[in-house]
């Protein structure tokens, strides 16, 4: 039955809109007639925005959908119409700042990093205190056996010493929504010849979970009678 309707869709000579088990298409280029327009996705940069709108029930009269995909980004649809299609409303994409990764860099710009960007805790004092008091002059020493390195760091006003770098550490960096505690996990601090300092992840990205679990616990919390009533659904 529906080939006999694509062939007869093609014979025709004008645009005519043709039903063929329950959905409808047009003649020209057999494209099939959706139920609802799209619409625009709106973009914003806060989960409390996101709420703001599902709460107010501005435009929508059908029950929603919120997908985590991300630590990053959020995005709300609607349910399928009786063509499969969704409208996607709203897409939430957090603003965070460029953090360095994988990468050894000065002393100075690893600092600022550090300091910007990082939520303050033990792991991060000893990482500025450390890299702070690294010696810069010739005779600076790194060593290293492969678990772990020490370094030549100033020990007081006139003296030196050597300074056992932690093999793992852990940061929490800015890397998802304000609105949730930014995700806690373990680094690899490396430095090398002339100062250079790095971080290398090491949990094998398993903050990206703990983000995603915090997102859906902010957005169950504050969301909690849309989804009690049946209106809303939050997956990730």
């Amino acid at each position: 039955m529906l080939k006999s309707a694509m062939e007869y869709l093609l014979n025709l000579k004008r645009p005519e809109v043709v039903e063929v088990d329950g959905q409808k298409f047009a003649t020209v280029d057999l494209q099939r007639i959706k139920e609802q327009s799209n619409v625009a996705t709106l973009e914003i940069n806060t989960l409390t925005g996101l709420v703001d709108y599902i709460k107010s029930k501005f435009d929508r009269n059908s029950k929603l959908m919120i997908h985590v995909k991300s630590p990053t980004e959020v995005y709300l649809f609607d349910s399928l119409d009786s063509t499969n299609d969704r409208r996607h409303y709203l897409k939430a994409k957090a603003l965070l700042p460029q953090i360095t990764f994988e990468r050894f860099m000065d002393r100075e710009r690893f600092q600022i990093m550090m300091q910007a960007n990082f939520v303050n805790n033990l792991d991060k004092e000893t990482v500025l205190q450390i890299v702070s008091n690294i010696v810069e002059d010739t005779g600076a020493e790194i060593k290293d056996n492969g678990l772990s390195q020490q370094v030549t760091v100033k020990k007081g006003v006139a003296s030196i010493g050597y300074e056992m770098i932690p093999g793992r550490v852990t940061l929490k960096p800015f890397r998802t929504f304000a609105e949730v505690p930014q995700p806690e996990s373990e680094f690899i601090l490396r430095l090398k010849e002339g100062a250079q300092v790095a971080l290398f992840e090491a949990d094998g990205g398993a903050w990206e979970l703990n983000a995603i679990h915090s997102i859906k616990d902010y957005l169950a919390s504050e969301l909690a009678k849309e989804i009690e009533t049946g209106e809303l659904f939050i997956i990730g």
